[in-house]
C-alpha cells in the first residue's frame, strides 16, 4: 500500500498524542513558564485555574502577546495565555485534528477523554505522521 492509498482518517489521536502533560496555575510567571518549557523541551503548558483548564501558553503566545506588548517576564500566565482552550477528543482522526487546527488558526489541540485532558496533539505531532 502506498502513502497515497493510505486513509488518514484511520489514525486515531490517541495513537500519536503526547501524554505527557505539564500545567501551571493562572499565577505563574511568564519567566517560571519559559523555564519550563526550555528544560521540558516542550513547546506549551496548559494553564488551570483551581484544577480546571483554561487556557494553554505556547511559544507562539510568547513571541505575540508577551514580547509584542513589551510585558514584563512576570507577568503572570492568565494575561498571556490562549484561552478558551481548544479541545479535540482523543478518538477523532488526525484529519479531524488537522480540520480543527487549521479552522482555528492554531498548531496545538489539548486532547480529552470524558470531558478530562489526557494529552496534547500537535501540528508537528500530524506532520510526523503524514511522513511517515
Amino acid at each position: 500500500m502506498s502513502r497515497d492509498d493510505f486513509n488518514y482518517s484511520s489514525i486515531l489521536i490517541q495513537d500519536i498524542m503526547t501524554r505527557t502533560l505539564i500545567t501551571v496555575n493562572t499565577s505563574t510567571t511568564a519567566l517560571q513558564i519559559a523555564k519550563m518549557m526550555e528544560q521540558g523541551g516542550i513547546g506549551a503548558i496548559l494553564v488551570q485555574d483551581n484544577g480546571n483548564p483554561v487556557g494553554i501558553v505556547t511559544d507562539r503566545d510568547f513571541a505575540t502577546k508577551l514580547a509584542a506588548n513589551n510585558l514584563p517576564f512576570d507577568t503572570h500566565a492568565e494575561k498571556i495565555m490562549s484561552s478558551p482552550l481548544i479541545t479535540i477528543n482523543h478518538d477523532a482522526s488526525i484529519s479531524a485534528a488537522a480540520e480543527r487546527m487549521t479552522s482555528k488558526k492554531i498548531r496545538k489541540l489539548a486532547v480529552t477523554e470524558n470531558g478530562k485532558i489526557i494529552g496534547i496533539i500537535t501540528s508537528t505531532d500530524l506532520v510526523t505522521q503524514l511522513a511517515k
